[in-house]
């Protein structure tokens, strides 16, 4: 198993509540107990998340990053371990998948005298929003996967980092761990630059950076020279230009500098 599947199951795992209630609609017992089950009949399988819900419901959960073909027999033979472990139980079965290319597996099987079925939920099918202003920084941590339809790209992965800051205290160890969970999903969405871009841009401390120093200075002096109000404007300008380079939102740039929004955009323009 890759690093990437082991982290990707560990953030799931973490959540299992949040996934259940959020992405799957089930209703969760205040108690739920997980189950560490390996099942060995025929080779050595081990679930990614088992769990009893209430008194006599067992939910079931497969993480998938690839399409696989016999996926659903996969998914049978499951079931069939767990209603032998748990034969008084109801079971509810889910595979969330998180892979790059279209989810192609089935999710049923009919013959004869047979008939099997469990849910497959596709992550680019959920509107990141339903993750990005969650109160919980794994939830969204999950929203990476998410379809950001129409939305810049880069505006999305920055609120991701900025929630899972703001989630996490400014916690810095927290914030590693989530960052690193983060750049490791990513990789599903070729998202990896993005994420590494708005690592830098939460990362700068906009009074430290050497263009906001040197604006500050050079409109001093500018100040002196041609007039106290020309020297700050041209700072202000200085360090929105700076901003802009680094792809910092309009709206920060705006409450950074105090520019409209209409000043901003002919620096975007004239840069």
């Amino acid at each position: 198993m890759g690093h990437k599947d082991i982290v990707t199951k560990e953030i799931i795992k973490e959540i299992a509540r949040d996934i259940s209630t959020y992405i799957l609609g089930i209703d969760i017992a205040k108690q739920i107990t997980l189950v560490d089950k390996e099942f060995t009949r025929v080779e050595k399988r081990e679930s990614d998340i088992v769990f009893i819900n209430g008194q006599d419901e067992i939910v079931h959960i497969e993480i998938q990053n690839d399409n696989h073909s016999l996926m659903h027999l996969r998914m049978l033979r499951y079931y069939c371990d767990i209603q032998f472990e748990y034969n008084h139980h109801r079971i509810a079965q889910y595979l969330i998948y998180i892979g790059k290319r279209n989810c192609s597996m089935k999710s049923e099987i009919e013959q004869k005298n047979l008939f099997y079925k469990y849910g497959i939920i596709d992550m680019r099918d959920i509107d990141c929003e339903e993750f990005l202003y969650h109160q919980n920084p794994s939830v969204v941590a999950l929203s990476i996967l998410c379809d950001f339809a129409e939305k810049d790209k880069q505006m999305v992965v920055n609120t991701i980092l900025k929630r899972i800051k703001e989630l996490t205290d400014h916690d810095a160890i927290a914030y590693k761990s989530y960052l690193e969970k983060v750049t490791i999903l990513s990789t599903n969405r070729d998202l990896e630059e993005n994420v590494k871009k708005g690592a830098t841009m939460l990362a700068v401390d906009i009074e430290k950076i050497p263009f906001y120093q040197d604006g500050f200075k050079d409109g001093i002096q500018k100040g002196i020279e041609k007039g106290i109000q020309k020297g700050v404007d041209s700072t202000l300008e200085k360090v929105a230009l700076g901003m802009l380079k680094l792809n910092v939102e309009m709206d920060v740039i705006q409450k950074t500098t105090g520019l409209s929004l209409e000043q901003i955009e002919a620096l975007k323009i004239d840069r």
